[in-house]
């Protein structure tokens, strides 16, 4: 449990009725809700802990609701005993370690992509600025994972190591980018001064010949 988790947990539950066509609503709201990351606890009901951090989403999905003319209802909740709180808490975090596996297995794309150019020798500004959109998208999956993830689920730390992995990568691959254009300007003018200095000699040249 993190320092934001409550020392016994309690919970939002919210529960959403929308009609069943068209479906766009309920696609929205249910998006709305898988993105803070809320239990599905069966066709329309929903339960998030009851900390802040979640508040604005639920904000939003009752606001879709409403929207669509549908209806919703919050309410407070908490187990019964410490063991139905304690299995809470298991469910929310699966939910959030299968989170940290998909980010995990991002991470492995993302580095995957640097190798790739890498052994190309594609070393270039467009792909530098392509990778360095990714990374952020990285951060941001990060941010918002580890916002939800109040109880700490096993993997955040080797996610959060893996993300630093993938800085130190980018910032290699940055370094790279930069030799190879910084190198090739440098070896265009030195082939120009070279070329100049060869014109001026063979002027000379000429000119004492005659």
């Amino acid at each position: 449990m993190t320092e934001d988790s409550p020392a016994r947990s309690r919970w939002i539950v919210q529960i959403v009725k929308l009609a069943a066509q068209p479906s766009r609503h309920r696609v929205a709201v249910w998006r709305e809700l898988r993105k803070i990351g809320a239990l599905s606890l069966g066709q329309g009901v929903w339960a998030v802990p009851d900390l802040p951090v979640f508040a604005p989403g639920l904000a939003r999905a009752r606001e879709l609701a409403e929207r669509a003319d549908g209806e919703t209802v919050t309410l407070q909740a908490a187990g019964v005993t410490a063991d139905d709180s304690a299995r809470f808490e298991a469910m929310f975090t699966a939910a959030r370690e299968d989170d940290w596996s998909e980010f995990l297995s991002d991470c492995a794309k993302y580095e995957a992509e640097l190798d790739k150019e890498i052994h190309l020798g594609k070393f270039t500004l467009a792909e530098l600025e392509e990778e360095e959109q990714s990374l952020e998208r990285l951060r941001r999956w990060h941010r918002d994972v580890k916002a939800r993830d109040v109880f700490g689920a096993p993997s955040a730390a080797a996610a959060a190591e893996r993300l630093r992995h993938c800085t130190d990568r980018l910032h290699d691959y940055t370094e790279r980018v930069f030799e190879a254009l910084h190198g090739t300007a440098e070896d265009t003018l030195h082939g120009t001064a070279e070329d100049t200095l060869h014109g001026t000699a063979e002027d000379a040249t000429t000119e004492e010949s005659a």
